[in-house]
């Protein structure tokens, strides 16, 4: 994927939705809610997948408050990945180069959703990101990973998710340290795909890598070394 490219016609709405944007960001977070495999329908008004982003986007204002970091969300166009269209991916391209425009040459911490996460992991080879925070991500077998090198990755996954596989989560972060990334891949015992269970564990942890990600805390000690660990093992 090219950075910066745009398909289809029309004026599209803004992909990029701040909430919290400094007048001089040191930073920034980009969070992409989830969505459909299909569907070229826009999200409705009351969008639950985006919805459910919503503590995640408070808990890791809290954990960045007073840095100077720009906090912002991605507008898709359509509910969709829809195959090869890759439309979630290309709204998030758009983002990031809006953010870019409003925030500038900052540092970028991603942090997406099923659909979402799968988007992240996408467009993380854009120079402005690195690091990408996963959260019950879509991981086919065949998604490319070349471009995550030297970006650090930490996918989260519940052990009773039955929407996407855990399984695949941990292949793809295997994959991605193969392919020089630092990555890591965390069960949440007894989490869901909705990450309904165990909520607050979940936004918590969310903020907690977030900001260790952009080096204004320690990582949490399990997460710090297995991103540094050699080979695969670090991904387990």
């Amino acid at each position: 994927m090219t950075y910066g490219d745009e398909a289809g016609g029309g004026t599209p709405r803004p992909a990029l939705v701040p909430y919290e944007l400094p007048q001089r960001p040191r930073a920034a977070v980009l969070v992409l809610h989830g969505g459909r495999a299909e569907g070229l329908e826009p999200p409705p008004p009351w969008n639950l997948p985006g919805a459910r982003m919503r503590p995640f986007v408070r808990a890791i204002g809290r954990a960045t408050a007073g840095h100077a970091v720009a906090l912002a969300g991605v507008r898709y166009r359509h509910r969709g990945w829809n195959g090869g269209r890759e439309d979630a991916a290309r709204d998030a391209l758009r983002a990031l180069e809006a953010l870019r425009q409003r925030a500038g040459e900052v540092p970028v911490v991603l942090v997406g959703h099923s659909m979402g996460g799968r988007a992240a992991l996408r467009v993380a080879g854009h120079p402005l990101v690195g690091a990408v925070v996963g959260l019950a991500p879509w991981c086919p077998e065949d998604e490319p990973v070349g471009h995550l090198a030297g970006r650090r990755l930490v996918l989260l996954h519940g052990d009773r998710d039955r929407v996407t596989d855990p399984a695949g989560s941990l292949t793809l972060a295997d994959r991605a340290r193969a392919a020089g990334a630092q990555a890591c891949h965390l069960v949440v015992p007894g989490g869901d795909h909705a990450m309904l269970r165990g909520a607050g564990t979940w936004h918590a942890l969310t903020a907690r890598l977030v900001a260790g990600l952009l080096r204004l805390r320690p990582l949490p000690p399990e997460v710090a070394g297995a991103l540094t660990a050699p080979g695969t093992e670090g991904a387990r």
